[in-house]
């Protein structure tokens, strides 16, 4: 041991360059106060044995650094990262640290001492520099659960696992391919004549110019040019980009074309530039990761299988707006489409989330079944089936449009009232729309998280976990987690190009808009918006039936958008006779000049019908239990024993009844 200058430490300081020396000198495992990692010789440490100890590469490190990688502003090592909480994250390592940092003020770059240390003798190719990294074989087991080695199983230049010869060191954690460690520091290439690209840290989120792929967390080495503000992965400059690519979704193959010129992918219609893939027979261009697009995906978007196609003729559309994003899709170029309905998507947009659709690989495999309609036993000669068998009833339904003759009746599906044509029962009192007997018997949906099909069920009360309503209309239930969903809120979230009632133009469903909705006046994240204009619906609000009764007024009330009335002394609800908004929608009657508040008007077991029967109440009673409200006599709850004030489920058959809100 030999004493040395105490960088900056209150004591004098001990050079130890043995580790034998240092371990027998520590009474416990120490960090080094720069780095803040386990300290190893040749370190130095108190004379004082005060518990000071520094690596001898971080007491020696510069307190200015020009460093390769970052040529423009020098690095300056400060004690604490100039921000708030003094916690920065390392632009090489990506991990979090309050020690000591190497800072650049103007591109607010930040390096852990070893980390910059290291990559400078990686850009000034000073590998023997390096005493602490060994050149050793590839293969790092992880098995033994040391997260350094599993830190260590990724290259920290390219982010790819480590293999073949490596630069390896657990102690520092900077571990890079034997390729990686001698990069070229400039190079030309074709898809950027106009300066070298020189290699430097990932700061910032970039998409590579070639590859078009993001790099939204990821930081280690890229090749750029600052003046361009050209970015590219160091993979995709190497003499490995592929020159010929064949993508069996498509007859021929594909080339390499490496020249910095414009273009628009024709097989997802998104500007690319700098390097593309063409077909020469088709005369098509594309990005290379456009070269695997999938041929066919099932989307939790829709219920039918999407096609992939690269040209599609105008005239096939009835709309030409992507279902997801609602901007229109160009026709001349690549993008997904339903051959059973004129639904079209982006190709970005079906792609975006891996989590949202499956690649379908037999092309010639047909889709399963999915239609709630049993057997058709009737058409009319508009091609209507006027009689037919359904999954959800045991009697035949038959169609009919006579809604004069039902004008109380509401549909069993979704339990709003009948309107158009609907289809009965003549044997029980039930109905459905027509659009709810075409709702098929399995669904996914794009806001359901499982990745599970939902399954379309009856007979039972539950909470709609879209709409938070208590129910016994329609659900669909997910088999894995068991979450239901009613069928206003399935209809109302399914997304698309709609005309609504009372509205001059089309309206679609943005699932990530914020904002008010005009009907209530409460902000919602995913609205139904008009383009045209500031009109706007949240999904429960769209689900409001048109017409509705109530007992405070004979006749049919209307759903009313605007009310007319100036004087003030009229906005008031004829049924709670609260003061209402008259910016917001009511239902009103015009022939009794009453108007109410939308909630106490359908109240706030909108969604269930009084009087129905659950057949099978699983896990409740042994017999069937009806759907009852306000009991006369207020019996005790078989559950919790607690009087049924409100809704309940009643056995008629014994003396069982529960609160509704009651477990099983």
């Amino acid at each position: 041991m030999e004493e040395s200058n105490n960088y900056g430490h209150q004591h004098p300081l001990l050079l130890i360059v043995n580790q034998d020396q240092l371990i027998h000198n520590q009474s416990d495992v120490t960090d080094c106060s720069r780095c803040g990692e386990k300290v190893s010789a040749p370190c130095f440490c108190c004379a004082e044995n005060c518990g000071f100890y520094l690596h001898k590469v971080c007491a020696e490190a510069p307190l200015e650094l020009n460093h390769p990688f970052h040529p423009h502003h020098p690095l300056l090592l400060m004690q604490n990262a100039p921000y708030s909480d003094g916690v920065y994250a390392c632009n090489f390592c990506d991990k979090k640290d309050d020690k000591f940092v190497y800072h650049c003020s103007c591109c607010e770059l930040d390096l852990h001492i070893k980390c910059a240390l290291f990559t400078f003798n990686v850009a000034e190719n000073n590998l023997k520099e390096l005493e602490h990294v060994a050149l050793q074989h590839p293969l790092i087991s992880t098995e033994n659960g040391d997260e350094k080695l599993k830190d260590a199983a990724k290259c920290f230049g390219c982010w790819e696992p480590l293999a073949k010869y490596t630069h390896f060191s657990p102690d520092c954690g900077s571990n890079l391919h034997e390729k990686c460690a001698k990069l070229p520091f400039k190079l030309n290439h074709g898809c950027h004549r106009n300066h070298p690209l020189v290699l430097q840290f990932s700061i910032q989120q970039f998409s590579c110019k070639i590859c078009e792929e993001p790099d939204e967390n990821i930081t280690g080495f890229v090749y750029g040019c600052s003046p361009c503000k050209f970015a590219v992965h160091i993979e995709c400059v190497s003499a490995s980009l592929d020159l010929g690519v064949e993508d069996k979704n498509h007859e021929h193959h594909f080339t390499l074309f490496p020249r910095g010129s414009s273009f628009i992918c024709d097989a997802c219609g998104e500007e690319g530039s700098y390097a593309s893939y063409i077909c020469c027979t088709c005369n098509t261009m594309v990005h290379k990761k456009c070269t695997s697009v999938p041929r066919i995906i099932k989307s939790k978007w829709h219920d039918h299988r999407l096609f992939h196609k690269y040209f599609l003729r105008i005239e096939d559309f009835r709309v030409l707006n992507c279902i997801m994003c609602n901007d229109e899709v160009s026709t001349d170029h690549g993008n997904y489409y339903c051959s059973k309905c004129d639904v079209i998507f982006h190709v970005k947009c079906a792609l975006k989330d891996k989590d949202s659709y499956e690649i379908v690989e037999n092309e010639d495999e047909e889709s399963a079944d999915v239609s709630s309609i049993t057997k058709v036993l009737g058409w009319n000669d508009a091609g209507e089936a006027t009689v037919l068998e359904h999954i959800m009833h045991i009697h035949h339904l038959t169609l009919s449009d006579r809604v004069s003759e039902y004008v109380n009746k509401c549909c069993d599906g979704c339990l709003l009232p009948i309107s158009n044509s609907f289809y009965y029962c003549t044997q029980c009192d039930f109905f459905l729309h027509k659009v709810c007997v075409e709702l098929p018997k399995v669904k996914h949906v794009w806001y359901h998280h499982c990745q599970s099909q939902l399954v379309l069920t009856s007979n039972e009360v539950f909470w709609c976990e879209a709409c938070g309503f208590l129910s016994n209309a329609f659900s669909y239930k997910c088999e894995d987690c068991k979450v239901r969903i009613c069928l206003p809120c399935i209809i109302a979230l399914t997304p698309g190009s709609r005309k609504y009632r009372g509205h001059k133009h089309s309206i679609f469903f943005y699932h990530k808009n914020k904002g008010g909705c005009v009907a209530c006046g409460r902000d919602f994240n995913g609205l139904w918006c008009c383009k045209e204009c500031n009109f706007s619906l949240d999904h429960k609000c769209y689900s409001l039936p048109i017409t509705s009764h109530h007992k405070s007024d004979e006749h049919l009330l209307s759903l009313t958008y605007h009310d007319d009335n100036s004087y003030s002394e009229s906005h008031f609800c004829d049924i709670c006779e609260e003061r209402r908004d008259p910016n917001f929608w009511f239902y009103h009657c015009a022939i009794c000049d009453t108007s109410a508040h939308v909630n106490c008007v359908l109240g706030k077991y909108r969604y269930l019908k009084l009087g129905s029967i659950i057949e099978e109440p699983k896990g409740m009673h042994e017999h069937p239990l009806t759907v009852v409200k306000k009991i006369y006599y207020y019996p005790n709850c078989s559950n919790c024993g607690k009087p049924c004030l409100d809704l309940a489920l009643e056995c008629t058959g014994c003396n069982f009844i529960v609160h509704v809100r009651c477990p099983p």
